[in-house]
């Protein structure tokens, strides 16, 4: 979701909202992708199967609803500078957070460890909403059945 991370706030941003113009190329190239995958894998059979990971998706869960994540904020980076801890790199001299568990981003881009594997775990088992046409866990399944 990098239309929201603590560096495009920082930049872009004087109330915290996401900036507009890069939400709008997300949402014009996803469907493009769903489209173009399903149309491979109709092309290349049962025996692969190309998959879309909507980790867009999942970041904007918990970017607008942090609480029901457990983190206490998704604006703001654990560490760096400036508003949203957003601009530079974490570095000694930075403002670092006492906690990284209840952030959503480590830096100015990076998500934690925390909300990566928030972002795995919907890879794993989450429904068509997050990942597409079918979750890693399922094709783990059918693979270990054709074995």
């Amino acid at each position: 979701m990098i239309w929201c991370v603590p560096a495009e706030l920082a930049l872009h941003s004087l109330d915290g909202s996401c900036a507009p113009d890069l939400t709008r190329a997300a949402d014009l190239f996803n469907p493009q992708l769903e489209r173009m995958l399903t149309e491979l894998n109709g092309e290349v059979g049962h025996d692969d199967v190309f998959i879309a990971a909507n980790t867009n998706r999942v970041s904007f869960d918990f970017m607008f609803n942090p609480q029901q994540y457990g983190f206490a904020t998704a604006k703001i980076a654990c560490c760096g500078q400036g508003p949203y801890n957003g601009i530079g790199l974490c570095t000694p001299a930075s403002n670092v957070c006492a906690n990284r568990d209840v952030y959503a981003y480590w830096d100015a881009f990076h998500p934690t460890e925390r909300a990566n594997r928030i972002i795995v775990a919907n890879s794993m088992h989450g429904t068509t909403d997050h990942i597409s046409p079918m979750n890693l866990s399922t094709i783990l399944a059918m693979d270990n059945a054709r074995n």
